[in-house]
């Protein structure tokens, strides 16, 4: 399903994504329940006795709506179980939410081709399994391939097995295969903390021409300098709650100064920060159109 919006002029901007009051609970084993109630009958007893734990409801990610337009770089920040992640993967589809919806202009690619790499195998042959994965003709993968290789900076090690490689130089091939497909939607987790300057540099100066050629990149990192450099816009995602949406600088600094409060135990000033923060969210409305359309 698609999705317009309307600009100050009145013309037409198709959005890459749209995601419309989307929530996601998961249920996870939790042995506190196991003493929650006592006895727990005859089902209570047999699951101590297997050691399976009873399931209890985890809120990874609260109601939300957000519109990512063509040319934007979103990056997502937040601590650790924040809903990061799980927003990653409701937009690139691997997972579903409990409520709401996702729509997407294309098909997002999500930075890890992790599953069609193969550790055993050189670089160079692990980059024609992983585009040819992602749909991509031999004739397409030549026509890639050294421009994949300088973008990663491995060089001679192309032809090593990538089990010989560190992580940083793992990202680094995976960041270079998934964006040699020139997506309209690309997803990246984490894949460019590592790297050194040049690397960090090149890898910039990618994402511009995939945002030049009207796509949009979402980025997850807990590196405010990377988000800063390389987003035009940015989320601050809190215990499953977005808590800031905008400038660059003005959402990292907020939730670097939220962080601090938090390290020095200052948890009440911390709380104020961020109910602050999130008083200042406009919240999007997303509308339905005739013929099953929506309208952001």
């Amino acid at each position: 399903m698609s999705a317009n919006r309307q600009d100050g002029d009145g013309g037409g901007i198709r959005p890459t994504v749209v995601v419309h009051k989307v929530s996601m609970r998961y249920h996870v084993p939790s042995t506190e329940a196991h003493h929650a109630v006592p006895g727990g009958g005859v089902g209570g007893f047999a699951r101590k006795l297997l050691g399976r734990a009873p399931l209890v409801p985890v809120d990874a990610l609260n109601t939300l709506s957000l519109v990512a337009q063509h040319g934007e770089s979103i990056g997502i920040v937040g601590r650790n179980g924040s809903g990061k992640s799980t927003l990653m993967r409701l937009i690139s589809g691997q997972s579903n939410p409990t409520r709401g919806a996702v729509y997407a202009s294309s098909i997002p690619v999500m930075l890890g081709v992790n599953a069609a790499l193969v550790p055993e195998l050189s670089g160079d042959h692990n980059i024609i399994l992983g585009c040819l994965a992602m749909g991509l003709t031999r004739a397409e993968i030549d026509d890639k391939f050294e421009s994949i290789v300088d973008l990663s900076g491995l060089e001679k090690a192309i032809h090593l097995p990538m089990r010989s490689y560190s992580s940083g130089m793992s990202s680094r091939l995976r960041f270079a295969i998934a964006a040699s497909v020139d997506p309209e939607i690309l997803l990246i987790d984490e894949a460019l903390n590592t790297g050194d300057a040049q690397f960090r540099e090149r890898s910039k100066e990618r994402m511009n021409e995939l945002r030049a050629k009207a796509g949009s990149v979402f980025l997850v990192s807990h590196s405010l300098g990377t988000i800063k450099e390389m987003c035009t816009r940015t989320l601050w995602l809190d215990q499953g709650d977005l808590v800031m949406d905008g400038d660059p600088a003005l959402v990292t600094a907020a939730y670097l100064d939220y962080t601090r409060q938090l390290t020095k135990g200052n948890f009440d000033t911390a709380t104020t920060l961020r109910e602050e923060a999130r008083s200042t969210l406009v919240v999007t409305e997303v509308e339905t159109q005739g013929s099953g359309r929506r309208k952001a």
